[in-house]
Order: C-alpha cells, then sequence, then structure tokens
C-alpha cells in the first residue's frame, strides 16, 4: 500500500525509517491522519528525534486505547505536531496485559506529564521515569481502571464510596 503524503510529511516518515529502521514497526494512514508504530523500547530515542530533528515541539495529547487481546492489548499514543511544517502525526508503541508499562515521555515534552497520568489512572498503564505517577481522577487505593475493556459499565459495587443521595434532615 502506497502512502499519500504531503512533502513535509514524506520527510517525517523517511527520516524515522531510516534513523530508526529496526525500531519502526509500521506506517499508516487512516482518516486522513499519519500513524507510526515504534518499539516500545525506543520510544525516548524516537522522541528526540522528532522534537529536535524534524520540530515537533508540540505534543498535543497522551491517551491509551485497550485493545483488548491476546498480546499486546495496551497501546499508547502520542499526538504531535510540527507547528513550523503544519503537521501532524501520531507515534503510536504497545505493552502487553501484564505490567503493562512504558518510558514517559516527560524528559522530551514535560507536557506529558498530566496525559500520562490520566493514561495510567484509566488503563493502568505505568510510566517509568514519570516525575509524579499518580491517580488524578480517582483515589490512589481504587484497585481497577475503569477505561479497561472488562471493567463494567456500572462500575464495582462497593469499590468506592459515593455521596448519599437522600436529602439532609436539618
Amino acid at each position: 500500500m502506497s502512502l499519500k503524503l504531503t512533502e513535509a510529511l514524506q520527510k517525517t516518515v523517511d527520516s524515522l525509517t531510516q534513523t530508526f529502521a529496526d525500531k519502526v514497526i509500521e506506517v499508516y494512514q487512516s482518516s486522513g491522519d499519519t500513524f507510526i508504530r515504534v518499539e516500545t523500547d525506543a520510544i525516548i530515542d524516537i522522541s528526540n528525534h522528532l522534537k529536535n530533528e524534524l520540530h515537533y515541539i508540540y505534543l498535543s495529547d497522551v491517551f491509551g486505547i485497550d485493545r483488548y487481546t491476546s498480546e499486546e492489548r495496551f497501546e499508547v499514543v502520542y499526538n504531535l505536531l510540527s507547528l513550523r511544517d503544519q503537521t501532524r502525526v501520531f507515534i503510536k508503541v504497545r505493552c502487553e496485559e501484564e505490567n503493562p508499562e512504558v518510558e514517559s515521555v516527560t524528559s522530551v515534552w514535560p507536557a506529558a506529564g498530566w496525559p500520562e497520568r490520566e493514561v495510567y489512572d484509566m488503563f493502568g498503564v505505568k510510566f517509568r521515569n514519570h516525575p509524579d505517577l499518580r491517580r488524578i481522577f480517582l483515589p490512589e487505593d481504587f484497585q481497577y481502571y475503569p477505561l479497561r475493556k472488562e471493567f463494567p459499565l456500572l462500575g464495582i459495587p462497593g469499590s468506592i464510596e459515593l455521596p448519599s443521595t437522600t436529602p439532609d434532615s436539618d
């Protein structure tokens, strides 16, 4: 399958596939966006290259995906923009269901701090070397991850104390 990329996006893809030939797994387009899946252990080197050499200085978002598969269940996706070239790429890494872990990119893009915490809170993916990896929405002692596919839609009864719904009598 041939990709129809702008000149700037083609430069990005070529640079990554040449510099990190053994670490780039897949390049594809979907809905007009370009996705580059890379080896999990190369995320810091690739992030540094994207920021310093290819000018992807703006990390717009980091989000998680539960693929609900037996291998490489979780995916972490980095939404990057090059303001200079007016291009966007999505860098993807995958991790296993047992002890999902990815290196934090906060050393490259400090703005990754909060979105990485959200991925941790909702999916349970841990980010090594994150400066403040703790839950954002849920209590620290909450044992579950609500955006995992096996989490019940109505929640787990008794897993978290809910406020009373009866009116106070004064």
